[in-house]
């Protein structure tokens, strides 16, 4: 079986959901923390056997490749001043993994974005990372979507269920249970918005393994929902010819283009933070008194 070593990481999206915040800074860069939200998503990578990474931009977003590049005179103005726990914080970021960027030029979809990596992934399997999601947890996400792609060799798609009104904003399945978290996907619907066209309550939520043969289907995938070539439209097709795998994630999934997400991950993750854990926790009883 082939060692999956390359992701993309579609990041050109416009952040209206989250708009004026986005208006000069990309979502992808937003804190959760003290770190922006792509940052976690990199490091779900390399803890996940990753190597290679393609980051799809567009204009207005190379705040994300500066993030990510060696800053010599930031390193050295910390080291002279003996601030060396910033120091450690930053200087390894730009030694995760090989980083690299393409612009997708116009905004045409998520499909249409995956498809501007065909050169960066080559004939292997790969993994999609959306960069809206970050999902923080004990065993990373993208490990056990790989390790399924190991274990069944098909496509692997990253699930969890949601809400009836949530599932007309995301993707429906079409599931049958190998076990309890894994399942056999025959069939998928993007944004469902009549109830007789939802297959079920499972959607694709931020991460997937696709085989290099998407790439054709996304050469003959037609516009979908919102006029844009959809991923999921493409993953369809895979999934009714040759089958594909979901896999229920364990770790908990933050949707950094919702406001409430974002307010979410940022309360969750800085209470289990070392320097605001504690402090959080307390002035979020004292909160809860006024509620």
């Amino acid at each position: 079986m082939t060692k999956i070593r390359k992701a993309v990481i579609p990041a050109a999206g416009l952040g209206t959901r989250v708009l004026p915040a986005t208006k000069s800074m990309p979502k992808e860069m937003l804190p959760i923390v003290d770190k922006p939200a792509i940052q976690y998503i990199v490091e779900e990578a390399v803890a996940s056997g990753i190597t290679d990474i393609l980051i799809i931009t567009n204009r207005g977003k190379s705040v994300i490749e500066d993030h990510f590049d060696l800053s010599l005179g930031l390193e050295d103005t910390l080291r002279r001043a003996g601030k060396n726990e910033q120091l450690d914080a930053i200087k390894d970021i730009h030694n995760l993994a090989n980083i690299h960027y393409i612009r997708q030029i116009t905004t045409k979809g998520l499909g249409h974005a995956v498809s501007r990596a065909r050169t960066f992934v080559g004939d292997e399997p790969f993994v999609v990372m959306y960069g809206d999601d970050v999902i923080i947890g004990d065993v990373p996400a993208t490990k056990e979507l790989i390790d399924a792609y190991g274990t069944f060799g098909k496509g692997v798609l990253g699930v969890k269920p949601v809400s009836e009104e949530a599932i007309k904003k995301y993707s429906s399945l079409k599931l049958e249970s190998i076990n309890d978290t894994v399942f056999k996907c025959t069939d998928m619907i993007e944004k469902p918005q009549r109830k007789e066209d939802i297959f079920s309550l499972y959607s694709i939520l931020g991460r997937c393994v696709l085989p290099p043969e998407i790439f054709d289907i996304l050469d003959h995938t037609a516009p979908g929902a919102g006029g844009e070539i959809q991923l999921t439209d493409a993953m369809a097709e895979l999934a009714r010819t040759c089958g594909m795998t979901a896999v229920e994630f364990s770790s908990k999934r933050y949707d950094m283009g919702n406001k409430f997400g974002i307010l979410q991950a940022n309360i969750e993750v800085g209470i289990k933070h070392p320097e605001t854990g504690e402090q959080l926790r307390e002035y979020i009883k004292e909160l809860a008194k006024t509620l």
